[in-house]
């Protein structure tokens, strides 16, 4: 059997998974709720939570995976991108685990491994395919060719969409992480009820800069008219807010699809989790006939599942890196 233990830590969830063969048995994750007093991540204190975290998550993984500790067959780790420190904390976890053990690295792109998370489990889409991986970091539709082999068609020129999100939610007054929180207001209320710009950006690129600051003018302009405008409208809001960039995401994705002859169609990140980019993606699937791929829930976000089946590949090809290897903020796909 091969079996690979993995560690994921480029923000602020600490996670270890398992994974046996191909087929992930444990994915354990520590979050940090530190960071919402701050309204954002705090790299500090996320490395520090890492440094505390780490230990007992990968002890949790192996016990419920149900394999040996002596039985593991190799490492992996995320290399990139990511916070600095964060990065640090997790490579040196597995860069000692290895050397005590004797078992080889493998180092993991943290955006190939979203992509790679629609693998963990059925239904799994056929080579070639389109991925849209958005991210509070990072916004791409990528061309998967391969387990390994994937081209980057397009990126946000700016901010990604998830920062768009929680930025919007920030103006709102909603709490942090608010994304999620903007998500489930968006539910009850009216996606046309305020009209934000389309961003003008060529072929398959994005933008989402120019859109939050329409947001913050168009708010500004309301609650100097009305003080408790966004008290009173806050579920239109937050649905005219959560339409604009959803369709902003899921026309470049359609367009990609049609240039490139593309019938298999998937979103990856933590932002694949928005209930209105799922039902938009369907919605697309439905019209052009696609073949329509969204992962479960605990692999959309940051996770050590999708690094452990990103690693399997890379093991069965026996891509090992080596003791010396460092953390890398930027890496693209």
């Amino acid at each position: 059997m091969d079996i690979i233990l993995a560690i994921e830590s480029s923000c602020d969830d600490t996670s270890a998974a398992i994974c046996v063969d191909g087929k992930v048995l444990s994915n354990v994750t520590a979050s940090q709720a530190v960071h919402a007093a701050y309204g954002g991540v705090f790299p500090e204190y996320a490395s520090r939570a890492h440094m505390v975290n780490i230990i007992p998550v990968v002890d949790a993984a192996i016990k419920q995976s149900g394999v040996l500790k002596e039985d593991i067959n190799a490492v992996a780790f995320t290399r990139g991108p990511g916070l600095i420190g964060s990065l640090h904390v997790g490579i040196a976890f597995a860069k000692g685990f290895a050397l005590v053990h004797d078992l080889p690295l493998i180092e993991v792109n943290h955006m190939q491994a979203h992509i790679l998370a629609h693998f963990i489990e059925e239904p799994k889409p056929a080579f070639p395919f389109l991925c849209l991986t958005v991210s509070g970091g990072h916004t791409q539709i990528v061309l998967v060719h391969d387990y390994l082999e994937m081209e980057l068609i397009g990126e946000t020129q700016d901010d990604a969409a998830g920062e768009a999100y929680d930025k919007a939610a920030k103006m709102l007054g909603l709490t942090y992480p608010g994304g999620p929180m903007l998500d489930k207001l968006a539910h009850t209320g009216d996606p046309h009820k305020y009209e934000f710009p389309f961003p003008a950006i060529a072929k398959y690129g994005f933008s989402f800069s120019g859109l939050k600051t329409s947001i913050l003018y168009f708010l500004q302009k309301q609650t100097a008219l009305n003080p408790t405008f966004i008290e009173e409208n806050m579920p239109d809001l937050c649905a005219s807010i959560q339409y604009r960039i959803n369709s902003i995401l899921v026309s470049k994705l359609s367009k990609a699809a049609k240039d490139y002859h593309i019938k298999e169609v998937a979103i990856a990140g933590g932002v694949s989790a928005n209930s209105g980019l799922r039902a938009m993606l369907a919605d697309a699937g439905a019209k052009n006939n696609w073949n329509t791929f969204i992962p479960d829930f605990q692999y959309c976000t940051d996770n050590a599942g999708m690094i452990a089946i990103t690693a399997y590949h890379k093991f069965l090809r026996k891509d090992f890196s080596n003791q010396s290897v460092e953390p890398e903020v930027r890496m693209d796909v």
